[in-house]
Formats: structure tokens, C-alpha cells, sequence
């Protein structure tokens, strides 16, 4: 499924301005977009947005930081499979709860 940025903007609270800028200085962060020019988020995409929404505003990363941090965790994720199957349970029911507070 894809989000426009209008859609991920009312899902995660994160102004469009601060998403645009995220691309700029994510490392790895880059939504797609349609043949208009329209961003199309991916369900990675708003997983990293959460992501990278809590280490900024509640870990007091930089945007920088925060990118740098999100691809640690990915390359220590990547090196064990358990924390994979953990992390896909987790999202599992994450999106179970959304999916109930957005009806």
C-alpha cells in the first residue's frame, strides 16, 4: 500500500515540511513518487518516519542523528534473525492498533 504525504502527515503527526526535509538529510529515506511527482510512501517508509519521529523528539536526536542511528540498527538487525522475527511481530501488532484508532 502507499500513503501520499497528506495521508502520512495525519498518520504520524509529522508536518509535510519535516518530511520533505527528512529525505535531505536521512540517509535511505526516499519516498517514491508517481509519474505526476507526488510522493508515495511504502509501509518502510512510515515505519522509518516512526522511527525517526521518536529519536528526534524523544531520544533528542538530530534529523542527521537519527538517520545515522536508524541504519546502526538496521545493520545489527540484519546480522540476527531473532530480533527480525521480534521486530515483525511487534509491527504486527502496531499496525493492528492503528488500524483501530484510525476507523
Amino acid at each position: 500500500m502507499a500513503y501520499t504525504i497528506g495521508q502520512v502527515e495525519e498518520l504520524s503527526g509529522v508536518k509535510s515540511h519535516v518530511l520533505r526535509y527528512w529525505e535531505e538529510v536521512v540517509p535511505g529515506f526516499n519516498p517514491q513518487k508517481d509519474i505526476s511527482g507526488r510522493r508515495l510512501y511504502s509501509q518502510r517508509d512510515l515505519e522509518i518516519i516512526f522511527r525517526l519521529k521518536y529519536l528526534i523528539t524523544e531520544q533528542k536526536f538530530t534529523a542527521e542523528g537519527a538517520g545515522h542511528q536508524i541504519l546502526r540498527e538496521s545493520q545489527t538487525v540484519q546480522n540476527n534473525p531473532d530480533i527480525i522475527q521480534q521486530i515483525r511481530q511487534c509491527r504486527s501488532e502496531l499496525l493492528k492498533v492503528l488500524s483501530l484508532t484510525i476507523k
